[in-house]
């Protein structure tokens, strides 16, 4: 089946499936906004408990869901793989350590042996959910900004020069804090990860002092949100973007490139409006009703809206790593993507994608097939987080 298909849709279809897993990790960020809310939505002990429990029972989706899309991307876009994560390694290890603090204070909090203290665990959270989000927007951010760095393939061939690409700035990463279009990504993930929180948790915990405050709390959030997001899509589409010639290859500046995808590619572009106003139906009709499943709508508005950006990065002959150093080392899903026989036997690897989705689904209903209360972390105050 997938040998017959051309190398292009090989790599068209994998950079969809990329869009995706990209577009699941950003929706389960709500576990890391969540986390900064402890003290926010929390008034007391038992309110932190509550929220941490609800969250802890669900971080690890999020960190599976980080890891797989690293190895995918890795995968079917090694060369990507290999500028990117050796490049700009002082913003994937600063990523990196917010997740590994996030694993080590979910499982130590409440242990009899905590030397550092409960409240040390609960900060090391807040900063996972504070770094870990805005640090992921800005390096999403240079997909339509651009990177310095080089690309030379016939490195290869040197003894004491093997790497093919290569950085050409000595902060590796720590430059795409200058270009206030990838901050404004940045915040506008955080804050929407505060959101979904948010949501998450009024839907998941039954207690009203919880709900009431997210109410209050989820419209500060709100109004940042709004104003980060489009602050970053109205620049990227007035701003030129990197095109490349599908005969020649060459890439070039096209005047409002990101906006004439959503254009020539309708069904993109309609899957951005949907995704956008589900987002802003789930936070509005749950702070002008008594409605406690905004989760489920901002969800799956956050899915729709991620997935359409990163097809626009990467389709209808669009660069999506661009090279500002050199404009013609600029990475595309044809130049950076694995052989025609890697990506065939993967993609009859992914077919076992929906059975996965499926045993996550069960395992998330099962897990959430009853509210936390306060009397339950009560009874069961010997197996939390």
């Amino acid at each position: 089946m997938f040998e017959s298909l051309s190398h292009l849709a090989l790599q068209q279809y994998w950079w969809l499936i990329i869009s995706v897993l990209a577009s699941l990790l950003v929706f389960l960020l709500f576990v890391q906004g969540g986390q900064t809310m402890l003290y926010t939505l929390a008034r007391n002990e038992k309110e932190r408990t509550m929220i941490i429990n609800s969250l802890g029972r669900k971080w690890e989706f999020t960190f599976t869901t980080l890891v797989t899309f690293g190895g995918a991307f890795f995968a079917s876009f090694p060369l990507f793989y290999s500028t990117s994560f050796g490049g700009a390694y002082y913003v994937w290890m600063l990523i990196l350590f917010c997740f590994v603090i996030q694993a080590v204070s979910f499982e130590f909090r409440t242990k009899p042996a905590n030397f550092l203290g409960t409240r040390t665990y609960e900060t090391f959270l807040f900063i996972n959910g504070l770094l870990g989000t805005v640090l992921l927007g800005i390096a999403v951010g240079t997909f339509f900004t651009g990177s310095e760095f080089s690309i030379d393939k016939m490195n290869l061939t040197k003894v004491y020069s093997s790497a093919i690409s290569r950085w050409e700035t000595p902060y590796y990463g720590l430059e795409a804090v200058l270009d206030l279009r990838n901050v404004m990504l940045g915040l506008a993930v955080f804050f929407l990860a505060r959101v979904n929180g948010i949501l998450y948790l009024m839907n998941s915990i039954d207690d009203e002092n919880i709900r009431s405050r997210g109410k209050k709390y989820l419209l500060y959030n709100m109004v940042p949100f709004l104003i980060a997001f489009l602050t970053f899509v109205i620049s990227i589409f007035l701003s030129n973007g990197f095109a490349y010639d599908a005969n020649t290859k060459i890439v070039f500046l096209e005047p409002y490139k990101y906006f004439r995808n959503m254009v020539e590619m309708p069904l993109v572009g309609i899957m951005f409006l949907i995704g956008v106003v589900l987002v802003l139906y789930g936070i509005g009709r749950t702070l002008l009703q008594t409605f406690y499943k905004g989760i489920w709508f901002s969800g799956l508005g956050t899915v729709l809206t991620i997935i359409s950006l990163f097809l626009i990065t990467g389709y209808n002959k669009t660069a999506f790593y661009p090279s500002t150093f050199n404009l013609q080392h600029s990475l595309t899903i044809e130049n950076a993507s694995s052989s025609h026989y890697t990506l065939t036997v993967m993609s009859y690897v992914s077919l076992a994608v929906p059975f996965v989705i499926l045993y996550i689904y069960y395992a998330w209903r099962a897990i959430d097939k009853t509210k936390i209360t306060a009397a339950e972390m009560e009874e069961n105050e010997n197996h939390l987080y």
